[in-house]
């Protein structure tokens, strides 16, 4: 397959991995739009986060994959869906068995996936997945630089005019948004660095003659994190009010854009802060900037300890407690690391 192929009518993408890899895979629908205008562009995803694509302008179709209920049952009727479909071209993202032979199977003309897939023998082409010095996006794009182009790009959402009409009543006097969980730990800035981050706001805003309002954002499951970081900061004189749960991913994602700063974990956050290019501060406890999954918005800063820990990094994923049992990659970091970004 080559940059001069004419035949692809329909490609399929597949990322069944978390909210963040979606969002990073989002980059192969824009380049393939540039170089394909015509081409029918859908999208495998895993059941929880169709919302972030289901009224994606530049794609057909998103199928979805059910795999926390009948699993198997599931992914043999939608695979025969999908055979059914006859894609020119399936792009499997994701570096697990099950979409490997998924994708071997098919029935596509042309398979393409990183090398790193059990399956990746089935494919027509697996590129090797390099992990050193380069951001998961362009590790993405090695996958179709053969018919495109290797240059990098910003992945992106489309928020709806709905989902911006919901948000407009927050936007009434300059804010912050800060999402302070993570499904991991050690991946996680604890509560209590929060509420002393939050505390040196309060202290800086008053001394500037400033107030921005603060926002804390997350799914329904972090909503009691973000009450107990509002309720401790009550003696603070802040405006502070949780939405935890009460907006969708691509209505966070259209209140980030147009925030102060948005402070975030190493997690999914800073990829829709990437995908509407928002002012982003981000927060590395266990995990480093250089495994790739670093901010990409022109606006972009860096908080992480400024002690050697030997410890650190204790992995590329996070984990559910310290493996050293002191968590010294987020305790050591200061209040005034995250303050900067805002007078900078």
């Amino acid at each position: 397959m080559s940059k001069t192929t004419n035949t692809l009518s329909q490609i399929l993408i597949i990322q069944t991995a978390f909210l963040g890899d979606v969002v990073l895979a989002t980059v192969l629908i824009e380049k393939l739009k540039q170089y394909y205008p015509e081409t029918k562009i859908d999208f495998l995803l895993r059941k929880g986060n169709e919302s972030l694509l289901q009224q994606h302008p530049k794609l057909r179709k998103v199928w979805i994959w059910d795999k926390q209920k009948n699993k198997w049952k599931n992914w043999w009727n939608l695979l025969k869906q999908i055979r059914k479909q006859q894609y020119d071209l399936v792009i499997n993202v994701q570096r697990f068995a099950s979409m490997g032979l998924f994708t071997a199977l098919s029935k596509a003309k042309y398979t393409i996936g990183f090398d790193k897939n059990p399956f990746s023998w089935c494919f027509s082409k697996s590129i090797k997945h390099e992990q050193e010095n380069k951001h998961e996006v362009e590790r993405n794009l090695q996958l179709i630089a053969q018919i495109t182009d290797n240059q990098p790009i910003r992945p992106r959402l489309y928020p709806t005019l709905a989902d911006f009409e919901v948000i407009k009543p927050y936007q009434t006097q300059p804010y912050i948004c800060l999402a302070p969980t993570s499904v991991w730990f050690t991946k996680q800035f604890p509560a209590s660095q929060w509420v002393n981050f939050l505390k040196e706001l309060a202290t800086y805003q008053k001394k500037e003659g400033i107030s921005y309002k603060i926002f804390l954002l997350g799914s329904p499951a972090d909503k009691q994190t973000c009450q107990e970081i509002q309720q401790k900061c009550q003696i603070f004189s802040l405006e502070i009010e949780t939405l935890a749960g009460k907006l969708t991913l691509l209505q966070s994602a259209a209140l980030m854009q147009k925030a102060v700063m948005n402070y975030v974990n190493d997690s999914a956050p800073v990829h829709l802060a990437s995908a509407m290019n928002a002012p982003v501060c981000v927060v590395y406890c266990s995990t480093v900037p250089k495994f790739g999954f670093y901010p990409l918005s022109e606006k972009s800063f860096i908080v992480e300890s400024q002690e050697e820990l030997v410890c650190r990094p204790c992995g590329l994923h996070g984990y559910s407690a310290c493996p050293q049992k002191h968590f010294a990659c987020a305790l050591s970091i200061r209040s005034e690391q995250l303050l900067a970004p805002l007078y900078t």
